[in-house]
């Protein structure tokens, strides 16, 4: 029957191509709602990510860096520096605020870099340098591109103007950006002499960044110390109770919007052949074998349909950076998993629909032409 099931299903080129071509459009819809949730969530971090550290040491209690703030003495340093296991430390100050190009306006992180930083600063620079100096900054290159500026342009930052010196990549999001200012022009604007936002420690080869952190949480007073790994979970956790709620929303209806199409195809596609079914069970062809038939060909629909729609995400995937550099779409292994797993379900539910219709057929009508 499995044999029977692929004959009949390529028997005829042009309904195999709308089934399939129904599934896959289908199935693109939903991968590509999901590329786009991962990658927005995988971009809200990417300072975090990237940052190079692998410990996040804040003011006690204070656990994210999107809407928080996070305040330590400039002291606490050589305290941190001290602790076993650290190798390098690295104080940035932070916040979030404006970068103002002409008529443009974008919402930014905006972090204060020391001359000597070793984690922290911009990851990938496509034009220019990284490493601002007073009067200098570091923006996105998506929000230069934006806003009509180049190198040797200004940028308004905190209130005064810089100088752009290089621009990053990867480090936009739908949400927000990064720029990069000096430590020392960040302490005089802000009016924060003597103090850091936040800590950056690498350890030494050998040792956990768990049980790092755990340390330096005993050994200095009044800080939380957490790996980036986690620090980057309890900020995309935050982000996504705040921000992303009508993303995730879109995403849940357009899933739901992808399998009823799914679905409508599988069973249409199935209703049609109710001819040759019929044909087969006046040959003597029990329902057992029919249901088999059917079954097969909603999974190979499915299947096929799942490795185009793949395709086609996959493609997306790739150009929709050229487009936009805010906008980054990421195939994770769970929504594959999740999405081929339903979309089974969803396809033999949909083919199990009209086998009734089928299995109830009388074969005389079949050659009565009805």
């Amino acid at each position: 029957m499995t044999l029977l099931a692929l004959r009949n299903l390529f028997q005829n080129k042009a309904r195999l191509v709308i089934s399939v071509g129904g599934v896959a459009l289908a199935l693109m819809l939903i991968l590509s709602l999901d590329a786009i949730f991962t990658g927005m969530e995988r971009r809200v971090t990417a300072y975090i990510d990237q940052s190079g550290a692998d410990i996040f040491v804040s003011q006690s209690g204070v656990r994210n860096m999107h809407m928080a703030s996070s305040w330590l003495a400039a002291s606490a340093r050589a305290e941190v520096e001290a602790v076993s296991g650290v190798d390098s430390v690295t104080p940035i100050l932070y916040i979030t605020n404006m970068i103002v190009i002409g008529d443009e306006r974008n919402l930014a992180y905006i972090i204060g870099l020391p001359e000597d930083a070793k984690a922290g600063g911009a990851w990938k620079v496509t034009a220019g340098r990284g490493q601002p100096k007073p009067g200098e900054t570091v923006i996105d290159r998506g929000v230069a591109e934006k806003s009509g500026a180049a190198p040797g342009d200004e940028a308004e930052i905190l209130g005064r103007k810089f100088e752009i010196v290089g621009l990053s990549e990867g480090t936009a999001s739908l949400v927000n950006s990064v720029a990069f200012v000096s430590m020392a022009d960040f302490a005089t604007l802000r009016g924060t002499p003597g103090s850091v936002s936040f800590l950056l420690v690498t350890v030494k080869p050998g040792d956990s960044a768990e049980a790092v952190a755990a340390r330096i949480e005993s050994e200095v007073d009044d800080v939380t110390a957490q790996s980036t790994t986690e620090f980057a979970v309890q900020e995309r956790k935050v982000i996504k109770d705040m921000s992303t709620d009508v993303i995730a929303l879109m995403n849940a209806i357009g899933f739901l919007i992808g399998l009823a199409v799914m679905a409508l195809t599988v069973y249409t596609a199935t209703f049609a052949r109710r001819a040759e079914y019929g044909v087969l069970k006046a040959l003597g062809a029990r329902n057992g074998h029919l249901y088999h038939a059917v079954l097969m060909q909603a999974f190979i629909s499915v299947a096929l349909g799942f490795a185009l729609g793949l395709i086609f995400t996959l493609a997306v995937s790739a150009v929709a950076p050229r487009l936009s550099l805010t906008l980054a779409l990421e195939v994770s292994g769970a929504s594959l998993i999740k999405v081929g797993a339903v979309s089974l379900i969803i396809g033999g539910l949909a083919a199990i629909l009209p086998i009734r219709q089928i299995a109830g057929l009388d074969p005389a009508m079949v050659f009565r032409g009805k």
